[in-house]
């Protein structure tokens, strides 16, 4: 899996382990969802802008669902759900974002 910088992440049918997560030494921020989810489609018009002010935090956006073992390790039950990784272990996480303060605080702790 190529982790990429900024937000210029698409959604990626890869599978993403968790121990590629463990060896980045960035913060990574992970967004589980889909193309076709209404929430997630929303969440873009707060998540583009916030996302340009921190170009040094990688933005995965992983294809979610049924068979897909990274988020039923983080426990993804909703999409969006945003979450922020340091070398493999969750900092803090946001689900469904409504407002760029959300994220900014997301990517600010």
């Amino acid at each position: 899996m190529n982790i990429v910088m900024g937000f210029n992440a698409t959604h990626s049918d890869e599978m993403i382990e968790l121990s590629e997560l463990e060896a980045i030494e960035e913060d990574v921020l992970l967004e589980f969802g889909t193309p076709w989810c209404g929430h997630c489609n929303r969440a873009q018009k707060v998540l583009e802008p916030v996302m340009k002010d921190f170009t040094d935090v990688a933005h995965v956006k992983v294809l979610d669902g049924k068979g897909k073992r990274l988020g039923r390790q983080f426990q993804v039950k909703l999409w969006p759900t945003l979450i922020l990784v340091r070398r493999g272990k969750e900092v803090a996480r946001v689900i469904r974002p409504e407002t760029e303060r959300e994220l900014r605080q997301l990517l600010i702790d």
